[in-house]
């Protein structure tokens, strides 16, 4: 039969040699106990930190102990989710052996990887800030001296200009011919519509049988005494008489 308690108390025992100053017993019945684990040392001495507690249940190490995250320094959210993750792992696969010491190494390690990463997503912002600063230096700089002219763009610019003067010259062109035609002369008129040339004509003979001429305002000329042969004759004379 398993002692529990024997192994319990002979762990407990090696994990203080093992964490003297890190190690805390919290209660013994149950025994409840913490130990802190700190990271390695990464960029500028930063350290990541998080205090774990174990609590013993009855038949530990047949069954896997109690665990939680007692507090924490420097650690994100997310990664605390990721030790919790990984304790449960470590204790499925060593179920039925005395694990803390195993379970604290991994988190150990888990926490030598999260300084890595503050690491690497420091020197990614680094960069990123860089990059855009570069981009902002060369744009301004692109701004102030303008495009620099090779035989390529001129080439371009060239063919796109000639294309737009050529569409502006059939533009206009075309507006000055609606122009011309709302503006013909009366020649081009009379060659643009022969109707024009016979509309006169056309209307003397409808109206000319319907002319009547009133005989009693003109005299009888055979009355008038007229001597075409003097040189003193003036038709405008004629009137005068009656004066």
């Amino acid at each position: 039969m398993t002692d529990y308690g024997e192994e319990q108390r002979n762990e407990l025992e090696a994990i203080e040699s093992i964490y003297p100053d890190s190690f805390t017993v919290l209660s013994e019945k149950p025994t409840s106990f913490t130990i802190t684990v700190t990271s390695d040392a990464g960029e500028n001495d930063e350290t990541v930190e998080a205090t774990l507690k174990f609590t013993y249940l009855e038949k530990y190490p047949d069954e896997p102990p109690l665990w939680e995250i007692f507090s924490q320094e420097n650690l994100e959210d997310s990664d605390a989710e990721g030790i919790l993750t990984l304790l449960k792992q470590q204790a499925e696969e060593n179920l039925g052996m005395v694990m803390i010491f195993t379970l604290v190494t991994a988190v150990q390690e888990k926490l030598n990887e999260i300084v890595d990463q503050i690491k690497s997503r420091r020197e990614e912002e680094k960069e990123r800030k860089e990059r855009k600063e570069r981009e902002a230096e060369e744009a301004e700089k692109f701004a102030f001296q303008g495009t620099v002219v090779t035989i390529e763009n001129f080439l371009s610019w060239k063919a796109r200009f000639e294309q737009e003067m050529t569409e502006l010259k059939s533009k206009r062109q075309k507006e000055e011919e609606q122009a011309g035609k709302a503006k013909l002369t009366g020649k081009q008129l009379f060659e643009t519509d022969h109707n024009l040339d016979t509309s006169d004509i056309q209307f003397l003979e409808d109206v000319g049988s319907s002319v009547e001429v009133d005989e009693s305002l003109f005299q009888d000329m055979d009355d008038l005494d007229l001597d075409e042969d003097d040189p003193d004759f003036n038709p405008l004379d004629l009137g005068s008489d009656e004066d």
